[in-house]
């Protein structure tokens, strides 16, 4: 249910392949970069095997940084949402110890925690390891890079020798297979194997923004690009519906396509998108395998994909048949870690770009504007309206007025939509 809430469709490679094992009570070696849906992979079974009427620790989960084990607490939290009674806190150094301690009396299931941090608690006995079950090394590698090797291994003598182990790991060097040789039994290996990654032609960037702040961008984007066919996905079907109804509210000719939509539905939706009814076309990465629209100007990541390859898979959706396309992705704050993780993975370069003012779409537009205007010139076939200026003319107004004039009757109509939209 909680997973519904969050809008996720399907399981990850490594989600799919991790969480039987796991359930089984099974140790594991989840070989896997980040960005690939590791929290799920173990939070999903460490929710499951948590008893909520048990307030004793039952399972820590060690990260290499604040960050991280920020981020994973707030996962599992997510996730746990209809799992009355378990309790997950997040404890590491920068915070208060105070606060920590006192939290951890209250009764806490469920840490994660920066190595140093946990050795702290353990040293002054707010942390007993005598009820923990289960104990996940995220990003085991990082780890060992910063030096918590003994930290590690300390805490692991302090964990009862019948546990569960697993361990996620982005490489598996030397010190990584010592550790799973002393401290797991007989463990599972799941390699996640990246397929050669081809990236289209396609120019690449990214906008550090707020989340309020997306839609607004995303529209600034459009107008300013002037684009006429686009695709921006979202992680979640909710995200989905609710994007659609902002670009419709600012006047947009805007759709969505996800997993909940009966197929009758989604054919509906992709004929318009094909005849070219919807311009801008709202999606999940489920619903949009498979579509090859020709003519996508510009692809958006609304929300930075979960998985390095879901952004090879997304962008492709554009610069078709050889053309050149656009990949727009919006980063809020610490994500932009996640744009060196897939430039590596891709091995091609996202260049940092600002969202355009209002004022650089304004000018933009009078441009295009002034363009069109030199064009029809071109073309000829003025004879009637040239008859009509005459007669302006002939009232004493001179032709550079009356060019002035009406294309300021123009732009300003083309200001005015604009800020419509905005």
């Amino acid at each position: 249910m909680a997973i519904e809430d969050m809008g996720f469709e399907e399981t990850t490679t490594i989600q799919a392949q991790s969480i039987p094992y796991m359930l089984q009570g099974r140790d594991v070696i989840g070989q896997a970069p980040t960005g690939t849906g590791k929290t799920a992979a173990f939070g999903i079974p460490v929710l499951e095997g948590t008893d909520p009427k048990n307030k004793e620790l039952q399972a820590v989960i060690l990260c290499p940084t604040r960050e991280l084990a920020i981020q994973v607490a707030g996962e599992l939290k997510k996730i746990s949402k209809y799992k009355k009674g378990i309790e997950i806190l997040p404890i590491y150094g920068g915070q208060p110890i105070d606060r920590q301690i006192k939290a951890l009396k209250k009764g806490v299931q469920i840490i994660t925690g920066t190595p140093g941090r946990v050795m702290d608690h353990m040293d002054r006995r707010t942390l007993k390891m005598e009820s923990v079950k289960v104990i996940i090394l995220d990003e085991a590698d990082e780890m060992l890079d910063m030096g918590f090797r003994e930290d590690i291994e300390t805490i692991m003598k302090n964990i009862p020798e019948k546990r569960q182990t697993v361990l996620f790991s982005a490489t598996m060097p030397k010190a990584i297979l010592d550790l799973t040789k002393k401290y797991q039994i007989n463990p599972q290996l799941i390699k996640l194997v990246h397929k050669e990654v081809t990236v289209p032609n396609v120019e690449q960037f990214y906008f550090e923004v707020k989340q309020q702040a997306k839609t607004e961008a995303l529209a600034r984007l459009i107008d300013y690009y002037n684009l006429k066919l686009s695709m921006v996905f979202c992680n979640t079907k909710k995200r989905v519906d609710e994007l659609v109804e902002d670009l419709l509210t600012r006047g947009y000719m805007a759709d969505g396509l996800h997993g909940d939509m009966q197929q009758k539905q989604r054919d509906i939706v992709m004929s318009r998108f094909r005849k070219r009814d919807i311009e801008v076309l709202v999606a999940t990465d489920v619903a949009a395998r498979g579509i090859d629209v020709g003519d996508v100007e510009a692809v958006f990541n609304y929300d930075i994909p979960t998985d390095d390859e879901y952004y090879v898979h997304r962008i492709g959706r554009t610069a078709r048949a050889g053309k050149a396309g656009l990949a727009f992705t919006f980063v809020i704050g610490k994500e932009a870690y996640r744009i060196r993780q897939i430039q590596r993975f891709t091995k091609t370069k996202i260049k940092a770009q600002r969202v355009p003012l209002i004022s650089d779409v304004e000018e933009i537009r009078t441009n295009m504007l002034l363009e069109n205007v030199k064009e029809v010139i071109d073309v000829g076939h003025l004879g009637e309206y040239s008859n009509l200026v005459e007669k302006l003319i002939e009232e004493e107004y001179t032709s550079l007025d009356v060019a002035a004039a009406l294309l300021k009757i123009m732009i300003e109509k083309e200001s005015k939509e604009v800020s419509a939209r905005g």
